[in-house]
Order: structure tokens, then C-alpha cells, then sequence
């Protein structure tokens, strides 16, 4: 095979490398947009609580101004969760494209050097020797033709050398910059986890003020709101400890695999199949009362298989938990932590490994007023409620 050959065939199988899908971005820069929404949201509540304590109000004002705000913050974690994801794959692909491009850049590098040594061993008189051993009018033209076509070949072998090396440079400036925005994200969802800690902390004084001042407050809170508090503080516990080992870990230990991140989300499988009887988020009664709901509540049969939504350990097995009836806390790494509830019976033990997909009690609740249904959260560091249908796989 001939240079000629051998170069057209390399430069037809190394061209450039496609650019990053222009998705990514799009869905980054909705988020952005909806995260500068409720922010602007949050700060109208601050403001309106600012208000509120200048002035004589009731109390249920203030506590459902301190909840909205949680709430806020709650989406502003939940969108920076779901920013990070989009960053992580932004950097994994940039990476791949950088990869083949410095491949690209490589074997071109290779072949130019090669021409080059060649070009050096022949001689400045190469050319002109090859016209005049031609043996022939038609011998000369081909010959000709040859040598416009190699040195056409060359020079466009040394603009896709600059341009490689250009991508090579716009590759690695990019994955610089994501990845800044990746720390900053990251920065950002640190402060307002702390901030969501901070504003819980602030409800619940206020609701112990107001158990010393009123005994009427007691009976505000509902069983449910109980049950929320003691869940949250086991939580929590978890938490501490969680960090408290990785602080301080035992001599020969190992610390536990972390299975759940961001990149999980969208991609969880369904802990049971059946439709959805109350979504993240609060929910309005006709009495006019509100309920939190931290998760999402999928009705399905009693005694229906219940699966884990990723690997991890059993931290908890609650058994007659108040409203949340038997319920299962699996720790996922991460501070992560997925929490199965109204179960009929629980098929694992606490401080048990369990596998993605693996059965660990069956549906129950049939007791409750909205019948057979598992009621499934999804807890991020510090016990945030994370929407669950963000994080499982859309149903079509």
C-alpha cells in the first residue's frame, strides 16, 4: 500500500471528534432558571416573616411561613442534586470526547512524524527527480498528479494536527470549568442543607415554645406529625454516627460502599408497581388542615413483593412504628437513605447486606384510609426529604 494510501485511510478513520450534545446544557440551564424562581420564592417569605414578627400575629402564620421555607429549600436541594447529576455527566462525557481526541491527535502526530522523516531522508530534490525519470508525456502528468495530491495530503494533515491540539485545549478548559461549577454546586447544596437543618431546628423551637405557653398546642400536633419527628431524630442519629465513623475509623475496618449518588437519578427501579396515591410534598385537605408528605405512597395488593431501590445495609426494622406501621431503613452510603413503610411483614433483619432488587417485605396498610399501599421516601445527607419521583424511573 502506498503513503498516499495508507495517509487517506487514516484521515477518513480520525476525523474530529463530534461535539457535546447541546441537551445537557438545555437541562442544566432550566434547572438554573427554576432554582433562581424559588430562591426569589424563599426570599418573599423571609421578608414576610420579617414582617410578621414586628407585628402581633398568630402563631400558625409563622410555623406555616417556616414550613414554606423548608419547603423552598427542600426544592433548592433537590434541584442542585439534580444540577450535580447533569454536571457528573457533563464531565464524563467531556472526558470520553477528550480522551479520543488526544487518540486522534496521537496518531496523526505519528504519521506526520513519519512524512516528515521521510520527506528529510529523500532530499530537497526529491520532486524534481520524479519528473525527470518519467518515461513518458502521460508517465509525467500521473507523477505530477501524485505529488499535488501527497503534498495537498500533508498540509491537510498538518491542519488537522492544529485543529486536534485546539480541541485538545477547548476539552480540558471545559472539563476545568464544569468542574468548578460542579464545587460551586456543591458548595451551594452544603450551605443549604445546613440552612434546611437550620430552619427544622427553628420550627421545632418554636413549637416547644409553644407547648410550654399553650396546652392546646399539643393537640395541634398530629400523630403524624409525631411520627414525622421521631423518624426524623432516628435519622439523624444515623447521621451522626454515620459521620462519627467516618471520623474515626476502626483499626482493619472498611468503610462501607457507597451505592447511591447522584448519578442515580431518573435510573432507580420502582420499589413496587402500582399508581401513586399521594406525591411529594404537602397536600391540602378539605378541612383545610395541610399533611407533609416526605415521600410518595404506591398503592399495590397486600402481600406484594417490596424491593430495594439500590444496594446498601439495614440500619432499622421498626416494628408497629405509630402511623407508619412496620418499616424498613436502608442505608445506601452517601448519606443516603431510602425508608419503606405500612409494610405487612419485613423479610430482612437489621444489619443485614441486601442487593438491588432484593425483596425485603411485602406491601401492607390496609388498615389506613387509603387502603393496601407502600409509603417509600428517599433521605440525602443531614435526613432531607428528596422527591422520590425524581430519582426513579420515569413510567411511560
Amino acid at each position: 500500500m502506498t503513503a498516499a494510501i495508507r495517509l487517506s485511510l487514516i484521515l477518513l478513520a480520525t476525523s474530529a471528534t463530534p461535539p457535546i450534545h447541546l441537551s445537557a446544557q438545555t437541562d442544566l440551564d432550566d434547572s438554573r432558571r427554576r432554582l433562581d424562581e424559588v430562591r426569589r420564592e424563599r426570599e418573599r417569605l423571609e421578608l414576610e416573616r420579617i414582617r410578621l414578627q414586628g407585628q402581633v400575629h398568630d402563631l400558625g402564620q409563622e410555623l406555616d411561613n417556616l414550613e414554606r421555607q423548608r419547603q423552598s429549600t427542600n426544592r433548592i436541594v433537590n434541584e442542585l442534586e439534580s444540577q450535580i447529576g447533569g454536571l457528573n455527566g457533563h464531565v464524563d462525557r467531556a472526558s470520553a470526547d477528550l480522551a479520543l481526541a488526544q487518540d486522534n491527535l496521537g496518531e496523526k502526530r505519528a504519521v506526520l512524524q513519519r512524512r516528515l522523516s521521510e520527506i528529510y531522508k529523500r532530499g530537497r530534490l526529491y520532486t524534481f527527480e520524479v519528473l525527470v525519470a518519467a518515461q513518458s508525456f502521460g508517465d509525467l502528468l500521473s507523477r505530477y498528479k501524485y505529488l499535488y495530491l501527497q503534498s495537498q495530503q500533508d498540509r491537510a494533515l498538518v491542519v488537522d494536527v492544529e485543529k486536534l491540539k485546539g480541541q485538545v485545549e477547548r476539552r480540558r478548559g471545559e472539563i476545568m470549568q464544569v468542574r468548578s461549577q460542579l464545587d460551586r454546586s456543591r458548595e451551594e447544596r452544603e450551605a443549604e442543607l445546613q440552612r434546611y437543618g437550620r430552619l427544622v431546628e427553628e420550627r421545632a423551637q418554636r413549637l416547644r415554645e409553644t407547648r410550654r405557653t399553650a396546652r392546646t398546642t399539643e393537640q395541634q400536633l398530629t400523630q403524624l406529625e409525631r411520627d414525622e419527628a421521631r423518624l426524623n431524630d432516628i435519622l439523624a442519629e444515623l447521621e451522626r454516627a454515620r459521620r462519627e465513623a467516618a471520623r474515626n475509623p476502626r483499626p482493619g475496618g472498611t468503610a462501607p460502599a457507597a451505592s447511591l449518588t447522584t448519578a442515580d437519578i431518573g435510573k432507580l427501579d420502582w420499589p413496587v408497581e402500582g399508581p401513586i396515591v399521594h406525591r411529594f410534598g404537602s397536600e391540602h385537605l378539605s378541612s383545610g388542615a395541610v399533611i407533609r408528605w416526605n415521600g410518595i405512597s404506591i398503592g399495590a395488593p397486600v402481600g406484594t413483593p417490596v424491593r430495594t431501590v439500590e444496594g446498601g445495609s439495614v440500619e432499622r426494622v421498626l416494628e408497629a412504628f405509630g402511623t407508619y406501621g412496620l418499616t424498613v431503613i436502608i442505608a445506601h452510603g452517601n448519606g443516603y437513605h431510602s425508608v419503606y413503610m405500612h409494610l405487612n411483614e419485613a423479610k430482612v433483619a437489621a444489619g443485614e447486606k441486601v442487593l438491588r432488587g432484593q425483596v425485603i417485605g411485602t406491601v401492607g396498610g390496609e388498615n389506613t384510609d387509603e387502603g393496601p399501599h407502600l409509603q417509600f421516601e428517599i433521605r440525602g445527607e443531614g435526613g432531607i426529604a428528596l422527591d422520590p419521583s425524581d430519582w426513579l424511573k420515569r413510567r411511560r
